[in-house]
């Protein structure tokens, strides 16, 4: 078996890297800066180039390395690696794509409930007048909605978005998903004491989703232009909400923040961003947004599973 050069530019799993030093790569793992990747590459004779998002691996850094031969996308989304330019000069490309499903699906349902219970503004508040206005912030915060029964609308019916609607049925939602590739699918839920049920969900346009739907959750890849803008939130019932742990981008966010600040939208969330890694003040300030820093995937379990499918990549790259 072929011993290989690898840099994991973004982080990589413990166990991950064990696995492939026991086999006998050769494995890094500290931070290069854009600026010096190139460098680092050839004089490290890196064939094998592991990122995340943080790092983009475009026309022309694939220009420079001439030991590369592979990239392995650790995550889902391709956006920022030059695919097709890649393969032109030889170099596969690879990602990890059923990894991190339910990790991102945990984190929609988390910041669903945040926001349905004002959590991401109690927790501002809370701390600074929670021993001088107690009264009035439960007050402010007494009005929380439950989401039994409440329609949850998924733009983008893949691997994440399945999962986004398993755990919905599990919190006895309905579900509307659209998706312009997927018809149909068959969702399988697993429970504690070993009994599944299986749910059979039709596809539908995604005007239907927009009307009907009391929240939307976006898992798409990215796109040129946003998936919701004006148009779309207009769409939509009075008071619904809008969370985005896609990628920056498919949201609108100005249109977004005009729909809040009118009250057509109760509360959105976003956990990627348009400017990352700098967002806009006016939006991490905001009280109707619950905010995070890009950490669907992040998980210590999703970052093992990755893992575990990156030494699988490699160790059957040769054959």
């Amino acid at each position: 078996m072929a011993q290989h050069h690898i840099l994991a530019n973004d982080g990589l799993a413990g166990s991950a890297r064990e696995a492939l030093e026991k086999a006998g790569h050769t494995v890094y793992t500290r931070k290069i800066e854009p600026e010096n990747l190139a460098d680092f590459i050839n004089d490290k004779n890196i064939d094998v180039l592991i990122v995340r998002s943080a790092t983009k691996v475009r026309k022309d850094l694939l220009d420079k390395v001439k030991p590369l031969k592979m990239i392995i996308r650790a995550g889902v989304g391709l956006d920022n690696i030059d695919v097709d330019y890649a393969k032109q000069k030889g170099i596969l490309v690879r990602n990890t794509p059923a990894a991190s499903s339910h990790s991102v699906a945990e984190l929609v349902m988390a910041h669903l409930l945040c926001g349905v219970r004002f959590l991401h503004d109690a927790n501002r508040e809370m701390p600074l007048r929670g021993d001088t206005a107690f009264k009035e912030l439960k007050k402010k915060y007494s009005k929380g909605r439950e989401v039994k029964g409440k329609t949850l609308g998924i733009i983008g019916f893949g691997r994440i978005g399945r999962e986004v609607a398993k755990m919905a049925i599990g919190l006895e939602m309905k579900v509307l998903a659209h998706d312009p590739y997927i018809k149909e699918a068959d969702l399988t839920l697993h429970f504690f004491d070993g009994q599944t049920a299986t749910f059979h969900i039709q596809t539908v346009s995604k005007e239907e989703v927009l009307r009907n739907a009391d929240f939307i959750t976006l898992h798409v890849p990215a796109q040129d232009k946003p998936v919701i803008g004006e148009e779309e939130i207009n769409m939509m019932k009075d008071g619904a909400a809008i969370i985005n742990a896609a990628r920056g981008g498919v949201v609108d966010e100005v249109a977004l923040y005009k729909a809040l600040e009118k009250g057509k939208l109760s509360f959105a969330a976003l956990d990627v961003f348009a400017d990352e890694p700098t967002p806009p003040v006016q939006l991490l300030m905001y009280p109707k947004l619950s905010l995070s820093p890009h950490i669907g995937a992040s998980t210590v379990e999703a970052q093992e599973r990755i893992g575990e499918e990156i030494v699988g990549i490699v160790q059957n790259m040769d054959n």
